[in-house]
């Protein structure tokens, strides 16, 4: 007996969590009113099962991609998507494309990943609409006719000839020949009224994903490693959160956020990760900088307040920093930032606080004091742009002199647009100014007195 299918209506995200959320005897009526046909089809049915980031887009479109975290349910999404584009509401009925290309980034990993995988269409695919596995065309073929071909993103070239009127394309991101690859493709796509590609993939800043991405006729879905907690083991979670939860890598690898590296930027994520420690040492000297806002108003820029430490024994060259907490805080009021900077302080046994003057003059030290009247405080002026100051901070990242401790992740995104020309991200770059203040208070400064000669007496 053919499987038959449940209709479910397009709005509907989630039966699944409604039916979870109702209780027991909810779930028995609902389990009851199946006749057994539908009982048969549920385990299969993916709109009642699937998040809303896996379902597939309403309207005209020509690229689907979904963008999450590892283990955020992409590939099941996309095998999903590729059943629904081939399956009819009987085996035998033909359905919407009849010539899928699945690419990932080798044969064997779009074998054991899209095809054979726990999340692949074999997997997803109900007894009575399951395809064959063809070994020595590397190809499925579905009882309706339908056909997927495998190809590899390695052998870009093996795309000219075939066409077809849908594709699945796996972790694109990391592809080596990813350009090469998706031109290929599209030449391929012109089967059929509509051909359309489901992408799953990881972001990752490369310029084919951003064209892509920025296309008229691309949308877009993503969520975070977290949203399929369900799925996913504790331990895994709790190791990756634990490692990599407020870096810039797990904003890519946990959150699904394309990060990009600004052309020209003082730093880069890369030299960043390669920077970071779990722990810290003793520190000889630690202080807390502010880049107070302007204003307290609502629509003001954050109140940047960062915690760095020094080791600053022997000579200059062996001097290390270790840049320990970001306590920056948004749209806050003079008292709340104040509060901030001094609880941060207290919190890592500062030794004093640099707080840049050039906005608020004295009232920043007065406003600081009104929260602690003993505060060691030492006020700094701007006379140089934003990037001049940076650049000789930028200078001892290349000679692996600074760290960050995990949880940096947004004053890292400020980092990776600063440039020599200026600041190309959003707002103000509170956040790096009150780093560069800590650095030049730390490092810059006092191993520029080190340094000095010194005149002998005569």
């Amino acid at each position: 007996m053919a499987t038959p299918l449940i209709s479910t209506p397009h709005d509907i995200r989630s039966g699944a969590v409604w039916i979870a959320s109702e209780g027991p005897n909810a779930q028995r009526d609902f389990l009851d009113s199946l006749n057994p046909g539908e009982l048969l089809a549920l385990p299969y049915l993916f709109e009642f099962w699937a998040m809303p980031h896996q379902l597939p887009p309403t309207g005209d479109w020509r690229a689907w991609a979904i963008m999450g975290g590892r283990g955020a349910g992409k590939t099941r999404a996309g095998a999903e998507w590729v059943r629904a584009q081939v399956e009819g509401s009987r085996p035998t009925d033909p359905g919407l494309r009849h010539r899928i290309a699945l690419i990932g980034e080798t044969v064997a990993q779009v074998r054991e990943v899209m095809v054979f995988g726990e999340s692949g269409i074999l997997a997803c695919s109900p007894p009575d609409r399951r395809p064959v596995w063809e070994t020595t065309r590397q190809r499925l073929i579905w009882p309706n006719g339908a056909v997927a071909q495998v190809f590899s993103a390695h052998d870009p070239e093996a795309l000219r000839g075939p066409q077809f009127d849908g594709a699945w394309v796996d972790e694109l991101a990391k592809w080596k020949k990813a350009r090469e690859t998706w031109d290929m493709l599209q030449f391929g796509l012109r089967l059929g009224e509509t051909p359309q590609v489901c992408i799953t993939t990881t972001p990752r800043n490369i310029g084919v994903l951003k064209d892509i991405l920025n296309a008229p006729t691309t949308v877009v879905t993503s969520a975070p490693t977290e949203a399929n907690r369900a799925f996913l083991a504790d331990s895994f979670l709790q190791e990756v959160q634990a490692r990599y939860a407020g870096t810039r890598l797990g904003r890519q690898e946990l959150e699904g956020v394309l990060l990009e590296d600004v052309e020209g930027a003082l730093w880069t994520t890369g030299a960043l990760e390669a920077l970071r420690r779990d722990t810290a040492p003793e520190m000889d000297r630690i202080v807390v900088a502010v880049d107070p806002p302007v204003t307290g108003k609502s629509t003001s820029d954050e109140c940047g307040i960062v915690v760095v430490g020094a080791c600053t024994q022997g000579p200059v060259q062996n001097w290390r920093a270790y840049v320990l907490a970001d306590a920056s805080v948004s749209a806050a009021s003079p008292m709340t930032w104040a509060k901030a900077a001094i609880g941060a302080m207290q919190a890592w046994g500062a030794d004093r606080l640099v707080a840049e003057v050039n906005q608020g003059g004295d009232m920043v030290a007065q406003v600081l004091r009104q929260v602690d009247q003993m505060v060691p405080i030492r006020s700094v002026h701007a006379s140089r742009g934003k990037s001049a100051r940076a650049e000789p901070v930028a200078a001892l990242y290349e000679q692996g002199r600074v760290h960050h401790l995990r949880g940096m992740g947004a004053l890292e995104d400020q980092m990776c647009a600063m440039t020599v020309r200026g600041f190309e991200g959003k707002g103000s770059p509170d956040r790096v100014d009150a780093l560069v203040w800590a650095l030049y208070d730390l490092m810059i400064e006092p191993a520029a007195k080190w340094q000095q000669p010194q005149v002998r007496a005569v």
